[in-house]
């Protein structure tokens, strides 16, 4: 019997903070970049290039990064811990590896990585992160504030759950912004309040822009609950001064709102006069307590030198809430049940690696430094390309894993974006993958000064690979410009 009926779901009739919700790192240039790449695999020869190079996202170890050999040592031997028995493990693991692991399965009930975990997350492992945060930032860390995730996003999401409750509660955010956190707060239906960044003084964080923007949301009856600080920046990859980070804790204690402090990029930096302090420092630095600020901060296994973004690991360090919230918010993290527990393990290795005097340690340091100071190679070597470009213009990346150049287009390629529908950047950013395989996101998709131009392209690619990058990316542009010059 046929049915008349319609589908009971239609884009239509589902939630439509879904349909608000937006993901550039992702989006249309990066699934038309995965369409060519099946092209590339079923019929070799069928495009100018032949291969994808996924700019878009901080994805290390897809782009080639080996893994640090003593995590992924300690990480085997607590998943299969009949290891630990036999006789040839002593020959093919370090000494400090089978200690490690030894110690992490003492703290897991049943030893079993295949068994649900507390709900914050194992409490031996929350207190080796503990311990790790006190030795780096010279405070006492509490194993009580950490909830162990999977990944930094499930803690931003689970934060944004419990501030927003209506379109009337709003977050300052950077723009340009990981979209992570415009997308979190359409999904919870809350308002996005903007502070822009200053591209003229490297990306810097002006004070009085952000309250300019906040007495703005006020004035239009938005509650601000809360203000994001991603510290290094991403897409943009500045890193904050200390006096900066000050006045941003001052700002937030006289304001009212949480300090959300997205630190997962600590790891990279790549200046000699930069250095990472996290807000919880600073704050306790400047003679703030647990009870004067409310801080959460955010820490991912993906990032850094590991890159273990597979893996699934991460925490947040929750200071400054009230028991009956942080009850809340234990309740929230136990419908979830736990965390994963490699993610959990590998977090609790990131913030305790080994320690001088271990046999790891030669070998952890050489492998670490190595993939920094790569990266800070690549870094220099992408950005001097970018500023060689006719209309183009880049900052430094003083940290994290990204490149944001300003395009200068001509109108004509702006018209043409127009007529196919397109933001100019977004235009640019497709025309660059068809002709070259680079995928790199539209700095439409992060936000920026209406009338400007960006992209984001990570600093990921193998050394030996950047050269290829970099004369693809210069006949791309100069064939480009050339086409639509006014």
């Amino acid at each position: 019997m046929s049915s008349t009926a319609t589908s009971p779901v239609t884009v239509e009739s589902i939630n439509p903070k879904i349909l608000k919700c937006q993901y550039a790192v992702r989006g249309e240039v990066v699934i038309h970049a995965q369409r060519l790449q099946q092209e590339l695999l079923t019929n070799p020869g069928s495009h100018p290039f032949d291969e994808i190079l996924y700019c878009n996202i901080g994805n290390p170890q897809s782009l080639g990064q080996k893994p640090i050999t003593f995590f992924r040592e300690v990480l085997a031997l607590c998943d299969h811990p009949a290891l630990l028995d036999k006789d040839e493990t002593r020959a093919l693991f370090s000494s400090d590896a089978i200690a490690r692991a030894r110690q992490i399965l003492g703290s897991i009930p049943g030893r079993a990585t295949g068994a649900y975990s507390h709900s914050q997350g194992i409490k031996g492992l929350r207190d080796a992160i503990a311990a790790g945060i006190t030795a780096r930032d010279g405070f006492t860390a509490n194993a009580d504030d950490i909830f162990l995730t999977d990944g930094a996003s499930p803690g931003v999401h689970m934060m944004m759950q419990l501030l927003i409750s209506s379109e009337k509660d709003g977050i300052l955010c950077p723009i340009p912004q990981y979209p992570l956190y415009s997308a979190s707060i359409a999904l919870h239906g809350g308002s996005l309040v903007p502070y822009y960044l200053e591209e003229a003084t490297g990306w810097g964080l002006e004070l009085s822009e952000v309250k300019k923007q906040l007495e703005d949301a006020r004035s239009k009856g938005i509650t601000v609950r809360a203000l994001v600080v991603i510290n290094p920046g991403n897409p943009t990859g500045q890193v904050l001064a200390e006096d900066n980070q000050r006045e941003i804790v001052e700002f937030c204690k006289n304001e009212g709102l949480v300090l959300l402090a997205d630190e997962v990029y600590q790891e990279n930096i790549y200046v000699e006069d930069k250095k990472f302090n996290s807000f919880k420092k600073v704050a306790r630095s400047m003679g703030y307590g647990e009870e004067d600020l409310p801080i959460v901060s955010f820490q991912s296994v993906s990032k850094g030198y590991y890159g273990e973004c597979g893996k699934r690991g991460g925490y947040m360090e929750i200071t400054g809430f009230n028991a009956a919230v942080r009850e809340q918010i234990y309740k929230v993290a136990s419908v979830n049940l736990c965390s994963n527990i490699t993610g959990q393990i590998l977090a609790s290795l990131i913030m305790n690696p080994p320690k001088p005097g271990d046999e790891s340690y030669e070998s952890y340091i050489k492998e670490k430094n190595g993939i920094l100071s790569s990266l800070a190679r690549r870094a220099k070597a992408l950005e001097d390309a970018f500023n060689s470009l006719e209309g183009v213009t880049c900052n430094k990346a003083e940290g994290a894993m990204y490149l944001f150049p300003q395009l200068s287009l001509p109108q004509k390629a702006i018209e043409a974006a127009k007529a196919a529908n397109k933001a100019a950047d977004a235009f640019y950013a497709g025309r660059l993958l068809e002709d070259t395989g680079i995928v790199v996101v539209p700095g439409s998709g992060f936000g920026q000064v209406p009338g400007t131009w960006h992209f984001r392209c990570t600093i990921l690619p193998q050394e030996d690979k950047i050269p290829a990058v970099i004369s693809r990316l210069k006949a791309f542009h100069e064939s480009f410009m050339k086409e639509f010059h006014d």
